[in-house]
């Protein structure tokens, strides 16, 4: 095949002239690719918190249900694009093919082991089979095979942390980034759904970002979750409340601050419906970062609107310039929060 799109149009199917994540259905017909493509033999997926979840739920958590949703997925979209969360996922697998008109990735080599830093909703997909679905890590082993376009962006797996940890980390490796950025000495910050993978690496970098003059809370919704935040020590308050009811969160925070509550809050929660206990609990001028791919943009900017409330609303980008490395190392860092990754994901 010729030349394709560095954004990966040339794939889309349905609608014309949409990106590719938008688009409805992707061509996943991989018996030749586009001189701009890389071609990657995928192992595992990692799905989306808030589609696994969501997954998981219909399916009465029922593993071979699961597989059977997934397949319709990409047999009806050509890519692991959840249609009810809009979420995906990433991947880890072997480069298989790469295009010889491929400009942006001249140190990547056949057979080099990788994993995917662009979404599972945006990459055509194709499946040959389900080995396994993993309900505790999010994650499924397959055989199949992916695209990567030539705008998209991918990370080396090291040899030093195993595939299965270094998938569960860079899956999430936005969020740390973005925290370093957001959070000032002196800040208080709340992470809300701080027991989960995104929540315990927020909760170190915001520790570290805060310095000795900050305080991190860290808001769980399970007595798990809860534990898990107290054990690894990097919160200075621990809360255990319902993120999707938001007056209860308030006064919880309320009491906690003293009344000022905080000055940025990161929403981490794989559930729908907390946006409004994110903006209550961050104080007038605040920062509120919704890293969840749960999150309604119409609630929050509506929300926020209705409560008469002045707050900085990011929405999480998943992608930050070296985020892959600043997670990765956070790993090697700290090796309280390496060991409490590789109990939950190896």
């Amino acid at each position: 095949m010729g030349k394709g799109n560095p954004f990966g149009t040339h794939r889309v199917i349905e609608p014309q002239g949409a990106m590719p994540q938008a688009a409805w259905k992707l061509d996943n017909n991989f018996s030749q690719i586009y001189d701009n493509e890389i071609l990657v033999d995928v192992e595992r997926l990692n799905i989306d918190a808030a589609s696994f979840t969501q997954l998981e739920r219909e399916a009465g958590e029922d593993p071979q249900k699961i597989a059977g949703q997934i397949k319709k997925i990409v047999k009806d979209r050509g890519k692991m694009h959840n249609p009810v969360t809009g979420s995906g996922g990433m991947f880890i697998g072997t480069v298989r093919e790469i295009g010889k008109a491929i400009q942006n990735h001249r140190d990547l080599k056949h057979g080099e082991y990788i994993a995917s830093l662009v979404s599972l909703s945006l990459t055509p997909l194709s499946l040959k089979r389900i080995k396994k679905i993993d309900l505790e890590k999010d994650q499924v082993e397959i055989e199949g095979q992916a695209i990567l376009f030539e705008s998209g962006v991918y990370a080396k797996l090291p040899q030093d942390l195993p595939a299965h940890l270094a998938l569960a980390v860079l899956d999430v490796a936005g969020a740390p980034a973005q925290t370093a950025r957001l959070v000032k000495p002196g800040d208080t910050v709340l992470v809300i759904g701080a027991g989960g993978k995104s929540g315990l690496l927020c909760l170190y970098e915001a520790k570290k970002r805060a310095g000795v003059t900050g305080k991190v809370i860290g808001l769980g919704h399970s007595e798990n979750s809860t534990d898990r935040i107290r054990e690894c020590g990097f919160a200075d308050l621990v809360i255990q409340g319902d993120a999707s009811k938001p007056l209860e969160i308030y006064e919880k925070l309320m009491a906690a601050t003293l009344g000022k509550l905080v000055d940025v809050t990161i929403n981490c929660v794989n559930i729908p419906g907390t946006e409004m206990a994110s903006i209550l609990s961050t104080r007038e001028g605040g920062t509120v970062y919704f890293f969840t791919m749960a999150t309604s943009f119409t609630a929050a900017a509506l929300g926020a609107e209705g409560i008469g409330k002045d707050v900085t609303m990011i929405i999480g980008n998943g992608y930050a310039k070296g985020h892959d490395q600043i997670t990765l190392e956070l790993m090697r860092e700290n090796p309280k929060l390496r060991e409490m990754f590789e109990r939950m994901f190896l």
